[in-house]
Formats: structure tokens, sequence, C-alpha cells
């Protein structure tokens, strides 16, 4: 049969996925030959593999394939034998002969490829020399079946090839499933746990069912103990004997239904459990699965750098959800990457700090309250944090005396900024702003977090904290407008209850101090668009969230539980949903939103930005339940006046100003709801107040209503266009018309 008859797509296919594992093992072989080059174990799993792809490049007809298997198998053979030493360019070598399998198993065949075939090729004979010359002449045995080798072998010691699975997963049965049904299996078993959690609550009915029942035997008992010494007629006598054995009988069914749906709830209720979690396990792999090629890219990019790096793993084994192991890859990489970048120090800079010559790149995993818990330490020259003040300055982020006041913690969360970077120049490795920030977007969208430390010349630290999967969340529910939501503990600082009298007035915002720092308080039914229920507690359920170094507390109505919840997708019909990420239901059937906590500080920046917050008040719940404010600014005595004594007729709060100045100052001192101002004033005029009204971001939105003695177009017009919503003329003017156009702007004086 020709080569062209045996490129068969089918042989094909099996030789890539051939090419793909035994480059596994070549990879992960030739790494720890490199540290350890006359591991006995690891050689012959590494020539075994190039032996293997040969025979099967040579059964598909690859040439080339064969060509490169045949060279790499030649330099293996001779350091076998000792008749050398594997160098770290005999690895560079075997190591690209790897890649350059795959690459011909993946059917990407070119003249660039073939042009690689035959460099490569003359790189590992230059490298084998005359070190093995009776290897020229020895009988080519690639004919052989894929798995055979040219001489008997004696069998490998345990755990020579790091790749190969425990003998538990050897042996057993493996099925392939599209994803897509995958996912669907799991969606249903979870969606089916939830549905039988339904059945406790109709179990507890009965239970309340087989009470009342005994308590009406028990009343019809004492009905006729009291009913034996009276004359009763004997239909009377057959009725109610009837209805006392009616009821007897209802009781013994219900006691014999009540055993076998005890015993369905039970079981029904581990089975629904085992099977939902049985799918969810079959989804976790073992983090192992990310990090194939994440220990050969360091070595690579640290030889391309001039920097010994070694890479040092623990918790290969520690299982993860399939999703999260496929979208943690690139922030990971990034990170191992950015440690050998700007971490490491060359060899001599170490050398000079008295550090081993050799950097050391630590990947930490483990399981922790629920969570996959992720550690990226190197032990290299830390943070520069002098450095990174001056590129906050150079970039106008901060001011020179800003950046003088900042703590660390502020300093370093710059470096998460889109477009920071702290190289100095463009490489292939790094210097383009595509930085920190694309890990710490990835890292929040899978409702995790990442957190940053570092030592000077001890190194940095990356803490990230991610769910085990992406399929169930745990989560916080609360009630907010009477409604159920749920925020995912991961994104979540803390929760706590705040007395309302630690509820102070800063800067016209309500606050309140944590821990020596004072956190904005917000109104979570305010920020979601929903109506308010009162409470009557002396506290405030608070749920703490964090945007950088910023803290914002959420007002609460009640704090619900903590509960695993099975995400359920909004249809896509909706859209994006603001602030909503998802839907579940609660054990007892309760339909729960999902919060998205990065589309909720979104949220809040807008409404900070807007400057019309609702206040959470001392004596109501979180809807603010006092008059609204107004501030008169007029430099006439009877005007003031005349308007203050109109407002508070209506039940509206007052405060006066005497001119522009006076009033400007009273703005910028506390919050009002309208500002009713006069024109012709000395110091700052009507026309200068209400333009610094609005070029100020946090009283842009502030209501404003002019009334002036001058009553031309010219005038009306003037004002305006300077930003006032409202002109009313003096020389029209009278009780109602003030009081309807006060109305109309701002509602009445409460709500």
């Amino acid at each position: 049969m020709t080569p062209d008859q045996m490129r068969d797509a089918s042989l094909l296919d099996l030789f890539r996925l051939e090419a793909e594992a035994q480059k596994q093992v070549l990879d992960t072989g030739l790494l720890i030959l490199e540290r350890d080059p006359g591991n006995a174990g690891q050689l012959e799993a590494c020539m075994r593999a190039a032996h293997s792809l040969k025979g099967a490049a040579r059964i598909v007809g690859l040439d080339n394939g064969v060509q490169v298997a045949h060279a790499m198998e030649d330099l293996l053979v001779a350091a076998q034998e000792g008749l050398l030493r594997l160098l770290p360019d005999h690895i560079d070598a075997l190591l690209q002969g790897s890649d350059l399998l795959l690459r011909i198993g993946q059917a990407q065949q070119d003249d660039g490829v073939q042009a690689r075939v035959e460099s490569l090729t003359a790189r590992l004979q230059m490298l084998l020399g005359n070190a093995v010359p009776a290897l020229r002449t020895q009988p080519d045995n690639s004919t052989l079946l894929p798995q055979q080798s040219a001489e008997p072998r004696q069998p490998e010691a345990a755990g020579a090839q790091p790749a190969e699975m425990p003998g538990e997963e050897r042996n057993s049965r493996v099925l392939r499933v599209s994803a897509e049904r995958f996912d669907h299996l799991i969606d249903l078993s979870g969606k089916s746990l939830v549905e039988f959690q339904r059945t406790k609550p109709l179990n507890e009915s009965l239970h309340r069912l087989k009470r009342q029942q005994e308590s009406a035997r028990r009343t019809l008992e004492t009905l006729r103990e009291h009913l034996l010494g009276t004359d009763l007629d004997a239909t009377a006598q057959a009725l109610f004997t009837e209805s006392r054995n009616l009821l007897l009988e209802c009781q013994q069914q219900l006691q014999a239904h009540q055993e076998l749906f005890d015993d369905f709830v039970w079981y029904g209720g581990q089975r629904t459990q085992q099977l939902y979690d049985l799918a969810l396990a079959s989804r976790m792999r073992p983090f192992a699965d990310v990090l194939t090629g994440q220990t050969r890219m360091l070595r690579d990019l640290g030889r391309s750098l001039g920097k010994q790096v070694r890479l040092e793993i623990e918790g290969e084994n520690t299982q993860v959800d399939r999703d999260v192991l496929e979208r943690l890859e690139a922030p990971l990489t990034h990170l191992l990457r950015n440690a050998v970048d700007h971490g490491i120090e060359p060899p001599a800079l170490r050398a000079r700090k008295g550090k081993a010559e050799e950097g050391v790149v630590q990947l930490r995993a483990r399981h922790h309250a629920g969570m996959l818990v992720l550690e990226v330490a190197d032990d290299g020259a830390g943070i520069d944090l002098e450095r990174v003040g001056q590129a906050v300055i150079k970039r106008r982020f901060a001011t020179a005396e800003q950046v003088e006041q900042m703590t660390e913690e502020e300093l370093l969360a710059f470096l998460f900024l889109p477009g920071f970077s702290m190289s100095q120049q463009v490489t292939e490795v790094s210097g383009r702003g595509v930085g920190l920030d694309v890990v710490q977007h990835e890292i929040r969208r899978m409702r995790g977090n990442v957190r940053l430390l570092q030592s000077p010349d001890q190194g940095c630290l990356f803490h990230l904290e991610l769910p085990l999967t992406l399929s169930v969340v745990r989560a916080l529910v609360v009630s907010i407008g009477g409604e159920a939501y749920a925020f995912p503990l991961a994104q979540i600082e803390r929760m706590l209850r705040l007395p309302r009298s630690a509820i102070v007035q800063l800067e016209g915002r309500q606050h309140f101090w944590l821990e020596n720092e004072h956190v904005g308080l917000i109104s979570a039914a305010q920020l979601l668009q929903c109506s308010e229920k009162q409470g009557d507690d002396d506290s405030i359920p608070i749920v703490l969230i964090r945007d950088r170094e910023q803290y914002h507390g959420l007002a609460v109505e009640a704090f619900l539980g903590e509960f695993t919840l099975v995400l359920m997708p909004l249809d896509a019909r909706l859209g994006k949903v603001r602030d909503v990420a998802a839907g579940a239901l609660l054990h007892d059937g309760t339909p729960v939103l999902i919060l998205d906590v990065d589309d909720l500080l979104n949220s809040v920046g807008k409404l900070l930005g807007d400057g019309h917050l609702e206040r959470v008040d001392h004596a109501g719940n979180v809807r603010q339940a006092v008059s609204k404010r107004v501030l008169v600014v007029d430099d006439s005595l009877t005007v003031r006046e005349l308007e203050r004594k109109l407002l508070l007729s209506r039940g509206y709060q007052v405060a006066v100003a005497v001119d522009g100045m006076d009033g400007w100052n009273a703005l910028r001192a506390e919050p009002f709801d309208l500002l009713i101002t006069d024109i012709d004033m000395p110091r700052m005029d009507g026309i200068e107040l209400v333009t610094q009204v609005r070029q100020d971001p946090r009283l842009r939105s502030l209501p404003v209503m002019v009334v002036s003695y001058k009553d031309r177009e010219e005038d009306r017009r003037r004002g305006l266009e300077a930003g006032a919503d409202y002109y009313l003329a003096k020389a029209s003017f009278h009780d109602e018309a003030l009081l309807d156009a006060v109305q109309t702007l701002i509602g009445e004086a409460r709500e």
C-alpha cells in the first residue's frame, strides 16, 4: 500500500492523539532529565515515546515524522548507554523535536515544516556527533508496531512515566460524551435536586394533617363521653358511630401512606443528591490538567531571558471543575510569565544579593472553605514601590503629594488598572500594557478575587480564590424590597449588622466607621430600583463589597442565610440584565436572583456620580422618611422669609443663604433636594451659582429654580441656559405659583 493510500483520515486522527499523549511524556521526562541527566526511568520513558512515534509515523506515511523521531531516538539511546551526558542544548533540541512531531501530527504540512525538520535533524545529528557510530549501521526496526521496541527491555520501575494514570483509572472504561450533553445532564440533575427539596414542606404538611386528625379524634371521643348520659335517637347514634369509624379509617390510611412517603422522601433525597454529586464530580478534573506545558513554558522563557527558573508545584491532584480549569489557563499563564519576566532576577544579580542563581516560582493549589485557593509566588526582587509611584504620577492617575500619602496596598492596586505596565520597553513578553487587569477581570468573571502581596527583595505572592465549579455557587441570600437576592460569597468582603446610631454624615453622604476606615453607605433597594420594606430593628444588615481599594456598604432588609445554589442562566432573549448574573431556586422552591457584583460596582459608581443618593435613615429602614430640604438663596430679607414660611407651611425643611457665595458653601456642606435662587446678588450672582452647581459632579442633578424680578425673555433664557430647571418672575409671584413649581420639581414634602 502506498503512502498516499495510507493517509486515511482515521489513521491521521489516531496519530494526532498519540502525538499529543507522547508529547506530554516527552516534555515531562525531558524537563526532569535536564536536572537529573542520569535518571534511567525517564530516559527509558522518553526513548519509548520517540520510538512509538517513529513507528506510528511510518505506518501513517509521515516520512518527516519518522525522520525527526529517529534522530531523537538516536540521541536518547546514546544517553541511555552512557555515551553522552544530556546538556541543556540537547534538551532544547529534543523539546523542539517534540513540538515538531505534534505539528506534523496536526497535518500542518508546508514548506516551513519541512525546512524545520531538516534543520532540526541536522542539529540532532551534530549534537550526537561521533558518540555512537554503530547506531548508523543498526537495522531499522521502525516497521514494528508502535508499542514494540527493537529489543526487549527490562520493565520500568513504578512511577517512571509521570503521565501514566493510576491503575484504577487506567483500567476503567472511557466513554466520550459531548460537553453540551454533559452540561445538560448536570443541569437536569441540579434541577432534580432542587425540585425534590419541595417534597420536604409537603411531608411536613402531611405530618400536620396527621396531628390535626388525632386532635379531631380526641375531640370526638370527648364528645362521645359527654353524650353518654343523654338520650340520643337511633339515627344520631348511627351517624356518630359512622363518623368515628370513618375518622379512624382515615387515620389508619394516612398513617400507612405517611410511612411510605417518609421512606420515599428519605431515599429519594439520598438518590437525587448522589446523582447530582456524581454528575458534578464527573466534571471535576485534577488541577494538573491546567499545568500541561507550564513547566516547559517557564523553562523556555527563562532560557530566552538568560535566567535560571524552576517551577515547584503543590496540589496537582486538587479537583477543579472543567470549565474553571479552561478559563484559568490564560490568567495563570500570565502570572507565571510575569514572575519570570518581572520577578526573577538574572543569575549574576541574584548571586550578588546572596540568593541561589536559580530562581523558584511556586504554584500551590488547595481547597479551603469550599473554594479553590491558588497561590503564585516567586523569590525574586519584589515590586519597586517608588517606580510604581513614578509611573502613577507620569500617567496622571494621581499627584506627587497624593502618592506620598498612599499606603502600599493602594499603590499596588494601580498595577491592576488597564494599560498600566512597569516594563520599560515593549518585548515579546511584556510592555504593551496588557497586564494584571486582564487577570483580575477574568478571575472576577469566575466570581473569584485576586490579591497581591510583596516583600522587597523577597518576591511577590498572588493569592487567588475561585469557586470549585461554575455550576453551583455558595451565596449569601438577603432580602431586598421583599424579594430574595444572592451575593456570591467569594465576591463580598464581609457581612455585619450596623447600629443606626453608628451612621455618620460626611461630605453630603452617609458613612460608618469600620476598623478606623469610613465606608460609604448605600441603599441596596435604590441600587436595584425596587421598593423598600420598612423595618423596626435597631440595626441595619450590611453587605460589604469592595471596588479595588474602596469599600461600599450595601444596606439590605434581612439576611436569609447561606446557601449552595444551582445556577440557572437567564433566558438569552432578555439580554444582559443589569446587576444580575443568573437565577436559582432555594430549597423550598423560592426563586432568587444571583447578583453580578462587578455590575453592581458600576451601578454604585454611576449613582455616586449622579449625586442623588437616598438616605439610609436612623428612624426608618433604608428609605428616607424626613421632609425634603430646600435651600433659598436671596439677598432680600423679605423675600427670603416669605419663601421660607411658604415652604415650611407645606412641610418642607428650609435653609437660607444671604448671597450666592453663602449659598455655594451651604450646598457643598449639606445635602438638599432643591435650590431656589435670585439672580442679582453680591459676591456671586445667581447665574454664576447655577453654573457652579451644573459643573459639580455631585450637584449636577440637583433641581434648580430661579426667582427674579427680571421678567424679560432674554433674562429668562439666560437663566435657563445656565442650567436652571424653572424660572419664576417675582412680578407675577404669588403663594400657589411658588408651591406648585416646587411640587412639580421635587414632589410632595414627604413621600
